[in-house]
């Protein structure tokens, strides 16, 4: 058909992935060498207890390593035992499940192609905007303080202020808790930035990804770092690859029941003065059932700087990042096109 090589015949509400089209158009159609397969292997991803984290003295050490080493050498790993209850955790994806099944009418409400915008419903990447499309629709809306900003959420279904209000206040803690960890791991002093990730962002990208004719066509979300501290991605089923720095080749992150996925992103990499890498990572699909993810990206405020570490540079170990913001990798969203390859933390290289 004409219009499908077109990304601007695919705007919001008029997607392929939302009329539930049975082919794949042209322009939602990947090379070969960035489609997705379905014999990928599976990644060894570390998993972190939470409940050893916890301890005290030379048990609570020797975590600490293993945690420095996951993000040293993965840059992603899974938490257990983190406190948040399966309840919760069921009622987010619930409610999550609940708002895309909504008529289009209601869900059209919060459309918006503004990167800027706390609260918007939007397709793909850039809705119609990029040169590829991309399989997926999406809520964004900022979480903290939660009181600030509650009352912009979706009023239906009915308790998604209520029970996604209830995960995002607790994925909080625990980010906060993993965040402070982490900048232990790397054994520079808490003091400067704690209250600065203390009263940072959270941003909460509830993603959905409608079921594929063909799924080794599309992509979900093209290969990509966040720019955040830290992400934490809960998900109803598989279909988050990480690109294994190893062998270069995609792996599937496997299920683990009642786990939570945890991505170090650009900013834990300017910090770390690239000891810590942000993991690259896509979304595939499939062709059987929708699958959701509601992932909780965690920085300092807006205009806050990340920089390098003072401790971390020395003559050997000169200091390789530019300091940037959460606005500064706004501004970047806005202007370039991530489907074509450009990274935030490439730019922020020195």
């Amino acid at each position: 058909m004409s219009g499908d090589k077109n990304p601007s015949s695919f705007t919001i509400g008029n997607t392929a992935q939302e009329k539930g089209l049975d082919y794949v158009p042209e322009c939602y159609v990947v090379s070969p060498s960035k489609s997705s397969s379905s014999g990928t292997e599976k990644a060894r991803i570390p998993t972190i207890d939470m409940s050893r984290l916890r301890k005290n003295g030379n048990k609570r050490s020797i975590a600490i390593e293993e945690l420095g080493e996951a993000c040293r050498h993965r840059g992603f790993f899974q938490v257990v035992n983190h406190g948040i209850s399966q309840s919760i955790l069921d009622e987010a994806l619930a409610m999550a499940f609940g708002f895309f099944d909504l008529p289009s009418e209601e869900k059209l409400k919060f459309k918006s192609n503004d990167v800027y915008s706390p609260v918007r419903y939007g397709t793909s990447l850039k809705d119609g905007a990029d040169k590829v499309q991309f399989w997926r629709v999406f809520l964004k809306h900022y979480a903290h303080p939660l009181d600030a900003w509650i009352d912009s959420w979706p009023h239906n279904p009915p308790q998604y202020r209520e029970k996604m209000g209830k995960y995002c206040a607790q994925v909080r803690n625990l980010a906060l808790e993993l965040m402070g960890m982490i900048i232990e791991s790397l054994g520079i002093s808490p003091n400067r930035l704690t209250p600065k990730i203390d009263r940072g962002m959270q941003v909460v990208a509830v993603n959905c990804y409608p079921p594929c004719p063909k799924p080794e066509m599309a992509l979900g979300l093209p290969p990509h770092s966040d720019y955040t501290c830290l992400t934490i991605i809960l998900q109803s089923s598989t279909g988050l690859e990480i690109l294994d720095t190893d062998d270069g080749n995609w792996k599937m992150v496997p299920e683990l029941h009642g786990a939570l996925q945890v991505h170090i992103g650009d900013h834990f990499e300017v910090i770390s003065n690239g000891v810590y890498k942000s993991v690259v990572h896509r979304a595939t699909l499939n062709s059987e059932k929708t699958r959701v993810s509601i992932a909780s990206l965690h920085s300092l405020g807006m205009d806050d700087k990340m920089e390098t570490a003072n401790e971390l540079i020395d003559e050997q170990n000169p200091k390789r990042y530019k300091e940037s913001s959460f606005r500064d990798f706004l501004d970047f969203l806005a202007n370039n096109d991530i489907a074509d390859g450009k990274h935030f933390i490439d730019t922020l290289k020195i």
